[in-house]
């Protein structure tokens, strides 16, 4: 017989290699967006709980992620998102609470822009979800950590990835990135309690500042 986090291992492989009918087909007000809807109900618990005034996202694909979350700050009636991608996508959303930047998350000129849009009076919450290899996950978590404000979150998605348990032979990706920067970087820790509902694809990716 299963244990129960077999249980859910097995469903969490289930549900993601099934990506044509689940999280690759799912959309929020018919807007795209390639995420477990578990980990979109944690996010809305976290912007209301932490209230940021800015949301940084490295990864934007279809905005449908922009999108919800600009939403949740809509209901809250403060907060905006600038999120980054590296190519333009045709049909994102138009959102007075969305700026959309070009370029690589990691390119200075990049980091640059994103520092000179938010104020030291600023609540940051931080997502990267573009290029999953951990080099490149190291190097945004180097980049970015410094902009998280204390009380506020760091989620490094797709951590699931490279038998986590999805994917076996994906590589070193963002697992193996977060592991490394816990290990140099006290005043973030894991918030455990995020991945209640079980099933996330972020294991281990729910990071505080403290």
């Amino acid at each position: 017989m299963e244990t129960g986090s077999q249980a859910i291992a097995a469903f969490h492989r289930l549900y993601y290699e099934s990506w044509n009918t689940t999280w690759k087909d799912t959309h929020w007000l018919g807007v795209r967006v390639a995420k477990c809807p578990l980990d979109l109900w944690i996010y809305q618990e976290i912007l209301f709980e932490t209230r940021p005034d800015v949301v940084v996202e490295c990864g934007t694909a279809w905005g449908g992620t922009a999108l919800f979350l600009a939403s949740v700050f809509d209901a809250i009636g403060a907060g905006r998102v600038m999120t980054i991608d590296i190519a333009d996508e045709v049909g994102r959303p138009d959102h007075a609470r969305i700026s959309y930047l070009r370029g690589s998350s990691t390119d200075a000129d990049v980091v640059a822009l994103v520092k000179s849009m938010t104020s030291a009076h600023d609540r940051v919450m931080v997502i990267l979800d573009s290029d999953h290899r951990a080099a490149h996950v190291r190097e945004e978590l180097a980049l970015y950590s410094e902009l998280v404000s204390p009380g506020c979150y760091l989620v490094v998605e797709d951590t699931n990835l490279n038998g986590n348990p999805v994917v076996d032979n994906f590589g070193p990706g963002p697992n193996e990135a977060v592991r490394d920067f816990l290990s140099s970087n006290p005043p973030f820790t894991v918030d455990g309690p995020r991945e209640k509902l079980l099933m996330t694809f972020n294991p281990g990716g729910y990071l505080r500042r403290t």
